[in-house]
């Protein structure tokens, strides 16, 4: 069972100030998130949705994947979604070493794009202090986020995904999903109902 919040607490976003884990916004507006993509059997399903609600998205793509499937990653951009890093090889950052995922990092942005803007996603949440400080130092801004709402687990059912989203996203939110098989049961079912109930509220979704 999940041990962390769906809604981050205030004050972990307290101790960690230079992370982004929310954006201010005078409009009705959310930020939802695609990690761990591009994935050939999800990803395109996850555009066509959001297509249907006009809605823009940040999708945070492993530099592996990228250069698997470049297609996918193409039709993201070409859908006007912004892409963010989330490193070459899915690196868990409190087992590896600065310089190398440091490097990692880069490496990923060689395929996404150097000239862009920087934003990069740790894998798991899991990012030691020296690279979160080196990262920074080399121009990018590390998106964390408001609201998880764990569809890569397996022990909540769909529903309870959809209410992890509901209960806890207001305006200003950055939301987490994932377009992987693992998380494909509950977020091709909780997707499709939080922007159909988030759009009757006057909600838009823009990316970061």
């Amino acid at each position: 069972m999940p041990v962390f919040p769906a809604k981050t607490p205030s004050f972990i976003q307290r101790l960690f100030p230079k992370y982004i884990w929310k954006k201010a916004s005078l409009s009705k507006t959310i930020y939802l998130t695609f990690d761990d993509g591009p994935t050939p059997e999800i990803t395109q399903w996850t555009l066509d949705t959001l297509k249907q609600y006009n809605a823009k998205a940040t999708f945070f793509c492993i530099g592996d994947n990228i250069k698997k499937y470049p297609d996918i990653f193409k039709s993201t951009i070409n859908d006007g979604h912004t892409i963010g890093n989330h490193t070459f090889n899915h690196l868990k950052g409190w087992s590896t070493n600065t310089q190398q995922y440091v490097a990692n990092t880069i490496k990923a942005q060689q395929l996404i794009n150097p000239e862009s803007n920087h934003l990069f996603r740790p894998p798991f949440g899991k990012i030691k202090r020296s690279q979160a400080k080196q990262l920074i130092n080399k121009g990018y801004k590390i998106i964390m986020w408001s609201v998880l709402s764990y569809d890569w687990e397996a022990s909540i059912t769909k529903e309870q995904c959809f209410k992890n989203v509901i209960k806890n996203t207001v305006s200003g939110s950055i939301v987490v999903f994932h377009d992987s098989i693992k998380a494909s049961k509950n977020m091709q079912y909780t997707l499709p109902k939080v922007l159909e109930y988030y759009s009757k509220k006057g909600y838009q979704f823009k990316s970061l």
